[in-house]
């Protein structure tokens, strides 16, 4: 599951990052018409996005010991979404032997 996991999550890294990318290069993240920004289906997935990212941060809060540390990755999360959150991912699914259990992720030592 581990290998699966370290796959997956650098799959999702690669691709936001070059969606990102793609994305930005076409126009800047504060252009984006008012049309948009102001549809509240826009809006509604906005709030849907952030709250799933807080959820994520509290996992990651847990995991974390140090208050520094679980701020640095709030932020993170909080600017830079699924790549931040591939990232936490990825730093930890390295720490694991490939044949550790899904409880050695998922707990706090």
């Amino acid at each position: 599951m581990i290998l699966f996991l370290r796959i997956a999550y650098t799959i999702v890294f690669l691709t936001m990052l070059v969606v990102t990318s793609w994305a930005s290069s076409h126009v800047a993240l504060w252009e984006i018409p008012q049309q948009v920004s102001l549809h509240p289906w826009f809006i509604a997935t906005l709030f849907d996005t952030y709250f799933a990212f807080l959820t994520f941060w509290a996992w990651v809060a847990y995991k974390e010991t140090s208050n520094l540390s679980r701020i640095a990755w709030l932020i993170a999360i909080l600017l830079l979404g699924n790549i931040a959150i591939a990232a936490y991912m990825l730093l930890q699914l390295w720490k694991l032997p490939l044949n550790a259990p899904l409880s050695r992720l998922l707990l706090r030592k």
